[in-house]
């Protein structure tokens, strides 16, 4: 990839503009989370220079060292990888948002641990909408269950969904993809969900034609993860 992270920050952002403009939404409307795994903190300083405030990390050790290093920046932390029971206690005490919860027992575990003191921690429900049994996410069929036993834990607050669908170069399957994790949000209606995080590097404008209020770009961004 060439240009600078400055300019392939500015290119998304004109890809989420025209985005959020083809589906007939306000500017504004869809908001940007730099997933910054396995980049360096220059990366992610480069980017906050910019004007990026949202960033993702899926790995623990690797995110809470950057958190340290970065800790005089007004960066609001994303976890969106998996998560072990044994990691809940420093993701409830160091980030903002979780948008890979896919079990109850790790929704009463990141409530518990949540400091007193702290705002609730927004939670996305990770869903398996391929159905691909090699990806997290709670099934289909067993959203709503989880979903309003999320919402009574009470140091969290339930936000959303997430999913991460099957690749494909296919727009119109992207769509399609997209669209069933927004008719799946639709049917949580009592619960007030204001988020549908979905949409990456390759696939963000279809994400935000089916409604995404989030996407979660890396590549597009930072370039190829380092080896």
């Amino acid at each position: 990839m060439t240009g600078s992270i400055a300019e392939r920050l500015a290119a998304v952002w004109r890809r989420i503009r025209a985005a959020e403009r083809t589906a007939g939404r306000e500017d504004g409307s869809v908001r940007l989370i730099a997933v910054s795994k396995s980049q360096p903190v220059e990366a992610l300083i480069a980017a906050y220079r910019q004007g990026q405030r949202e960033f993702g990390e899926n790995y623990l050790q690797e995110a809470l060292a950057k958190q340290d290093r970065l800790a005089h920046f007004d960066i609001g932390w994303h976890f969106i990888g998996p998560i072990q029971s044994n990691k809940t206690k420093a993701i409830a005490n160091r980030f903002a948002w979780v948008h890979s919860v896919d079990r109850l027992k790790i929704a009463e575990r990141l409530s518990e641990q949540r400091p007193l003191d702290f705002p609730p921690l927004n939670i996305c429900l990770q869903v398996n909408i391929s159905g691909e049994s090699s990806k997290g996410g709670v099934a289909v069929d067993d959203l709503a269950a989880l979903a309003e036993a999320v919402s009574k834990l009470p140091r969290l607050r339930l936000r959303g969904l997430m999913a991460i669908p099957a690749p494909t170069e296919d727009v119109e399957q992207q769509r399609t993809n997209f669209r069933a994790l927004r008719r799946a949000q639709e049917q949580l209606s009592n619960l007030e969900l204001d988020t549908l995080s979905m949409g990456m590097s390759e696939d963000l404008e279809a994400a935000i034609l089916e409604g995404a209020t989030r996407v979660r770009v890396g590549t597009a961004i930072f370039g190829p993860r380092p080896g």
